[in-house]
């Protein structure tokens, strides 16, 4: 979950959460806005804070937000508008219960949140997704870790001197989960990020899409949206 925000130090780690505790406790009773993230769909519902005893707040919190929060371990908590401090908070699970829907946090500290500023909802794919290189060397096989409308993240096992900035064709291969027909989509993209390990090369991709395209891709997002809140669902803790 640290990978959707930053901590921020304001005083000491335990200065900051002592400040926040002591803003938690002239709060009892009203709503804060919880994130967190499953398979990267962000999953946001807001909670009534209960109660502030031994350094550890009590939420009552929307069922699927407790079952994310199992999943992470932690939340990330909005600032709220009455807030002495501009900073967002992140809070360790010290209990959760999704039958109750229950949570009691404590470890608090700020956080400065990048995921945000996503443009396009982002899924994670359990059954990896077939792509292609196209290049003047040849084809180069890869799959994909995870989708959405303006990019990918992709796993290349090959020893090509992939560079950040290079510009390059990619063919997906969509598959239906409904049944029908692979779909080909072809798109140019550009490599954002590469990390290389194992001879494996780990690449976040830009791309964007024409009208044709754009239909596709939003097809196959949508279908592994649905089975990732499916997924949510069916959790019993």
């Amino acid at each position: 979950m640290s990978s959707y925000y930053e901590n921020v130090i304001r005083g000491t780690a335990r200065e900051d959460t002592l400040v926040i505790l002591q803003f938690f406790q002239g709060m009892v009773g009203q709503k804060f806005s919880f994130l967190n993230y499953f398979k990267e769909i962000p999953v946001s519902y807001d909670a009534i804070l209960l109660s502030v005893e031994r350094e550890m707040a009590e939420f009552a919190v929307h069922e699927y937000q407790a079952k994310t929060i199992n999943n992470e371990k932690k939340t990330i908590i909005y600032a709220h508008d009455l807030s002495p401090f501009p900073e967002d908070m992140v809070g360790e699970v010290f209990y959760v219960n999704s039958a109750k829907k229950r949570v009691i946090l404590c470890n608090f500290g700020y956080a400065r949140i990048h995921s945000t500023n996503r443009r396009f909802v982002r899924v994670l794919l359990e059954n990896r997704v077939g792509v292609q290189i196209l290049s003047r060397d040849g084809v180069i096989d890869g799959l994909v870790q995870d989708i959405s409308l303006g990019g990918a993240a992709i796993d290349f096992s090959s020893t090509l001197d992939l560079q950040p900035g290079q510009e390059l064709d990619l063919l997906f291969k969509l598959p239906d989960n409904n049944g029908g027909a692979e779909r080909e989509v072809t798109l140019a993209a550009k490599i954002i990020k590469v990390d290389g390990e194992n001879g494996v090369n780990s690449c976040v991709m830009e791309f964007s899409t024409n009208k044709n395209t754009q239909q596709l891709m939003a097809y196959f997002i949508n279908q592994r949206q649905v089975e990732i809140i499916k997924e949510l669902k069916e959790i019993n803790l």
